[in-house]
């Protein structure tokens, strides 16, 4: 009984690690991820999982608790960095919402209240006033606010964002990019758990060419 018992276990993990390894093999250049044609240089040796997001974006809101608990999972070597997106001026001061939050310090937590506040509570965010009101509701005061929000670092980190995200070039919310060459939208992977399946075939992809 116990080999019986031992011989179903091994079964099932063939099983398992057959069905990944499928998964993993349907994933084709130019169905379900795109290679680009100026490939992103980034800094370090890490492998980087770019996610282009917008704060008032619901896909971008719903896509949260997923990306995160992913993100805990990437294997080492690997990292994921964010990077907002911008066509609209009001994008820009959302932009440096973010880079004033990482700034300071409260990225995380900054960013989950942020996005509430424009999908549960409905709220615009579209002027200085609010973002200032926002922040000082965190705990940051406002002189350091301001001080951190039109600072040169946070415009340099924004201007920077923008260029990345025309040299991809992305055109919607939320977009993934991997290793600065493999861009994953939700409709080319087949919703947004799939994004996650390819950004992770692609992630595996690159750590090994890199000898890893």
């Amino acid at each position: 009984m116990r080999f019986l018992a031992l011989l179903l276990s091994f079964a099932v993990s063939l099983s398992a690690c057959a069905q990944e390894s499928n998964e993993s093999a349907a994933f084709e250049e130019g169905k379900h991820y795109q290679v680009i044609a100026n490939p992103i240089k980034s800094a370090g040796d890490s492998v980087q999982v770019t996610e282009f997001f917008w704060y008032g974006c619901g896909h971008c809101f719903a896509f949260e608790p997923l990306l995160n608990t992913w993100k805990a999972k990437l294997p080492e070597g690997a990292e994921l960095v964010k990077s907002p997106a911008m066509w609209r001026p009001v994008m820009e001061s959302h932009a440096r919402v973010y880079y004033t939050a990482k700034t300071l310090g409260m990225e995380d937590d900054a960013s989950k209240q942020f996005f509430e506040e424009m999908n549960v509570k409905g709220k615009k965010m579209s002027n200085a006033q609010e973002i200032e009101a926002f922040f000082v509701g965190l705990g940051v005061k406002a002189e350091k606010f301001r001080k951190v929000y039109n600072s040169f670092s946070v415009k340099n980190q924004v201007s920077i964002a923008d260029s990345k995200a025309r040299s991809v070039p992305i055109t919607g919310t939320p977009e993934l990019l991997v290793d600065g060459r493999y861009r994953i939208t939700s409709t080319m992977a087949g919703g947004q758990s799939e994004m996650l399946k390819v950004a992770e075939y692609l992630v595996a992809k690159a750590l090994d060419e890199k000898g890893r």
